[in-house]
This record gives C-alpha cells, sequence and structure tokens, in this order.
C-alpha cells in the first residue's frame, strides 16, 4: 500500500507542464462519486479558482517537487487513511481511486 504525501506538497504529473500543490487527500468527486488519493492547486498561485482544482491519484505523479511538512500528527493521521483504504480493499470495493 503506497504512503500518500502530506499536504502542502509540490509534484509535477505525468504529462505536465505546471506544478501543483496538494491541498486534500481522498476526495470524492461530486459528479460520480469517484474517490481520488488527491486534490491540488495551481503552483504557486494556490488555490483562487475552484475550476481550477486537479483531482488525481497517485500514480499519475512524475516527479516529487517538494514533500509537504511532516509531525507526528500527519503520521498518525497517514496512518488512518492507510488503514481506511486497507479496509475499502479487504471489503471487496477494491482500489479507491478506480471508482
Amino acid at each position: 500500500m503506497k504512503r500518500l504525501l502530506p499536504l502542502g506538497s509540490v509534484v509535477l504529473l505525468k504529462e505536465g507542464t505546471k506544478r501543483v500543490m496538494i491541498y486534500g487527500r481522498i476526495q470524492r468527486q461530486a459528479d460520480n462519486n469517484k474517490i481520488w488519493d488527491y486534490i491540488a492547486c495551481l503552483y504557486p498561485e494556490g488555490n483562487i479558482d475552484p475550476n481550477q482544482a486537479y483531482l488525481f491519484d497517485h500514480e499519475q505523479i512524475d516527479t516529487v517537487c517538494f514533500t509537504g511538512y511532516q509531525d507526528m500528527e500527519e503520521i498518525m493521521f497517514n496512518q488512518e487513511i492507510q488503514a481506511f483504504l486497507e479496509n475499502q480493499q479487504a471489503s471487496g470495493e477494491g482500489k479507491l481511486g478506480k471508482g
């Protein structure tokens, strides 16, 4: 099971030309209920327009340019996310991001 990047991480997506900054994890897409690993905004602009939010899965990341802040609270929360994802897989729902 992959470990998700912390908030504030800056990545370049495969075939991307502009970096994005992660500001959320395990995000449900409103129109079809698909769950994505991440939601991000343009970097360095930030979250300036809700129409410029980018949903993507971990496998779509080409380069991690910066890893966001990590402390014990982040580490513990990431473990909770992993437990949730493993529970979803074990219950037969498969990988969340491929909804």
